[in-house]
């Protein structure tokens, strides 16, 4: 069985070299078919958490890997799993946002959520400011990622109304429906949410490692450039990469916890 899947893996990285140079359909297609695996499992996680069938949830996940394969290079040297999970996990929430379904809430995020707004109320009083999601995390004893995800559970379990009023002018107020915007618009934005999420993940890491995630993918320097800014060694580098790259995924998408009872 081991050398089976060592095999599949094997077969999976020479592909994706392959379709990196030379992209065609057929070849996509194949990469598809190794990696339905990682579409399985995420529809099966969110199909315990959401109204939506199992197969809706897996059908959608494979545009999410089909997006990863386009725009995975297999250059940087890290996994493929770790670079399409993300990818696989935003396309089902943003379907089940724009089919407004109401997640089930595990009734620890519930609780936790409810906590925390007693809390940002407590410190925005005492600290004359609006509260960072990291002071509202120590406060309440948990991990930041925990309380980001505890808060856009709660926040994606909400339903809006599309005669809400989203922006209000001196003489007129423009509603949710009206302001909704074009698919291209939409795209945009979406990929200007993502950005700003990354850089936030970015944020917490330590120095070293987020000075070397942000030299060799955000500022595409070569390992060895990036070595002489930060002042080591190339293999030191990717020490620093690897370190960084699990951490952000740790943030990105943090594992979903078991219902309570």
């Amino acid at each position: 069985m081991a050398a089976s899947e060592s095999s599949v893996r094997s077969d999976g990285i020479e592909l994706l070299h392959l379709y990196h140079q030379y992209p065609s359909i057929k070849l996509r297609n194949q990469l598809v078919q190794l990696h339905t695996g990682l579409v399985r499992k995420m529809a099966h996680k969110f199909s315990h958490q959401c109204n939506e069938p199992y197969e809706d949830l897996e059908q959608i996940g494979y545009f999410g890997l089909i997006r990863a394969i386009e725009r995975f290079d297999p250059s940087q040297g890290y996994a493929f799993s770790s670079f399409a999970v993300p990818y696989i996990r935003g396309e089902m929430l943003h379907f089940l946002r724009d089919r407004s379904t109401l997640l089930k809430i595990p009734r620890r995020w519930q609780e936790l959520y409810n906590e925390g707004q007693k809390v940002r109320k407590e410190l925005a009083l005492s600290l004359g400011r609006p509260p960072r999601d990291a002071e509202i995390a120590k406060r309440l004893q948990i991990s930041l990622p925990e309380w980001q995800e505890t808060k856009l559970a709660a926040q994606n379990r909400m339903p809006l109304s599309l005669d809400a009023t989203v922006v209000h002018y001196v003489d007129c107020q423009i509603t949710l429906g009206e302001a909704l915007a074009c698919p291209r618009s939409t795209y945009l934005q979406q990929q200007e949410e993502e950005r700003q999420q990354l850089q936030g993940a970015i944020s917490l890491l330590e120095d070293k490692p987020r000075m070397a995630v942000e030299l060799v993918f955000l500022k595409e320097f070569s390992r060895k450039d990036a070595a002489k800014n930060i002042g080591t060694s190339p293999m030191t580098v990717t020490r620093y990469l690897q370190k960084g790259i699990h951490e952000l995924i740790g943030y990105l998408q943090p594992q979903i916890m078991p219902t309570g009872s």
